[in-house]
């Protein structure tokens, strides 16, 4: 069920490789953002999708633990302060720095997944995710999606879900 919503032929990143390494249904979904908006508002708009199915993936520092990884929707804030003692065994974390996102990472700003990160490290969804049928996070590269069963992604990268916004 790989489909595009866009007519040319779209080059599978790691994520997608991921997901067909584990025998999952997900729709490969590309679009163009502007250059000055890769907010996931922009991408749900640009892919005709409902706002609420896209969820941004932030990468974040524990003082204790390391990298770490956080999805929650596109229009919601992280509750750093969730995230941190009951969740992560951190006093504190932090947002990485953009510029040390792609040698953390393997991503850039914009085209950042939980799927196939340069480094395992814990992942957490908001809660939210396991009431929809389906949710969109971004396939390792500007402009292209993944759509899939949130349960099949949940369970793929064995997150974490809680709830993680303010």
């Amino acid at each position: 069920m790989s489909a595009s919503v866009c007519s040319a032929k779209i080059s599978k990143t790691n994520a997608a490789r991921l997901l067909d390494s584990k025998g999952l249904v997900y729709r490969l979904l590309s679009f163009t953002p502007p250059k000055d908006d890769l907010s996931a508002q922009t991408a749900a708009a640009l892919l005709n999708i409902e706002e609420e199915t896209v969820y941004k993936t932030l990468i974040l520092k524990g003082d204790q633990t390391g990298l770490l990884a956080a999805c929650i929707p596109s229009s919601s804030e992280v509750n750093l302060k969730a995230l941190s003692a009951a969740l992560s065994n951190n006093r504190s974390v932090a947002l990485v720095a953009t510029k040390e996102l792609f040698a953390l990472t393997g991503y850039r700003r914009g085209g950042c997944s939980p799927l196939g990160l340069k480094k395992p490290c814990p992942i957490f969804f908001h809660s939210q995710v396991l009431k929809l049928e389906n949710v969109a996070v971004n396939a390792g590269s500007i402009g292209l999606m993944l759509f899939l069963n949130p349960n099949d992604l949940i369970k793929a990268i064995s997150a974490v879900t809680a709830d993680i916004t303010v």
